[in-house]
């Protein structure tokens, strides 16, 4: 049958189509991003329900159309992200990176380098890697896709490479402090977390072992990052969001736990 192939895929997200189908946008190794039409996802004993689960990945079979709506026929190797799935709070950082990649590029774009990359996140994140930080290198190095590319490595003035940087909008990129006064407009960004994004720009997934950073640097990048995204990317998604009320919570809940204590001590 015409068009009948195969490819491994990431599911990035599913939706219902009436009442017995669905709608699954699918993240595939061979063809980018394709919307595919389940027939008969809610019922019973569907084999393909395991593999259309959110966060998972398996090699779908199927029809892989150029235009419209491309179509299942089955799925092997089917392999579920079984600890995102379990945890709200790590699926929302996994939710978010795969909606950074639904932003990213158009559908049916051949991107296996993208496609590597945000399955290497994603079995970080299902390892128990911070979330945290296994984000801010995928925010950092998926900035490209947005037709935005900085140079983290050196001074946009002088090259230099090494002492304290901030980042430059004029420039689009790093000053270092001797080039600080070049652009009034710098971040004046804690030269810690521009170190660290430096190493965002340029570590690889396969090459981490284990990074930790204290809560207050971990702020400080997100503060940068999230002026990055507002000034060069502007897109604003919902699980982004999500992410941030989750953080209130967890700092209301913090400050809940400690005023407890301190009158039980008292």
């Amino acid at each position: 049958m015409k068009n009948v192939v195969e490819s491994k895929g990431i599911i990035l997200f599913t939706k219902d189509y009436k009442e017995k189908d669905k709608l699954v946008k699918i993240f595939t190794e061979s063809s980018g991003k394709l919307m595919f039409f389940v027939k008969g996802a809610h019922r019973k004993n569907n084999p393909l329900t395991p593999a259309i689960m959110p966060y998972t990945k398996a090699t779908y079979m199927g029809r892989f159309n150029e235009e419209g709506l491309s179509f299942l026929n089955g799925a092997k190797y089917v392999s579920p992200y079984l600890m995102i799935q379990k945890d709200i709070f790590i699926a929302a950082y996994a939710t978010y990176l795969l909606n950074l990649c639904d932003a990213a590029i158009e559908d049916r774009v051949y991107d296996p380098n993208l496609y590597t990359f945000l399955e290497q996140a994603l079995d970080h994140l299902e390892d128990g890697k911070d979330p945290e930080i296994i984000t801010n290198i995928f925010e950092i190095q998926i900035l490209q896709r947005f037709g935005t590319a900085f140079n983290w490595h050196s001074c946009q003035i002088c090259s230099e490479t090494r002492g304290k940087f901030d980042f430059s909008p004029k420039y689009h990129g790093i000053l270092c402090e001797r080039h600080f006064s070049e652009d009034r407009r710098r971040y004046g960004a804690d030269p810690l977390a521009i170190h660290l994004i430096r190493q965002f720009s340029q570590i690889s997934y396969q090459d981490i072992q284990s990074i930790k950073l204290k809560k207050e640097t971990k702020q400080l990048i997100r503060q940068i990052i999230d002026q990055l995204y507002e000034e060069y990317v502007g897109i604003h998604l919902k699980s982004k969001k999500f992410i941030e009320q989750m953080n209130e919570w967890g700092q209301i809940m913090q400050r809940d736990v400690q005023t407890q204590e301190k009158q039980e001590n008292d």
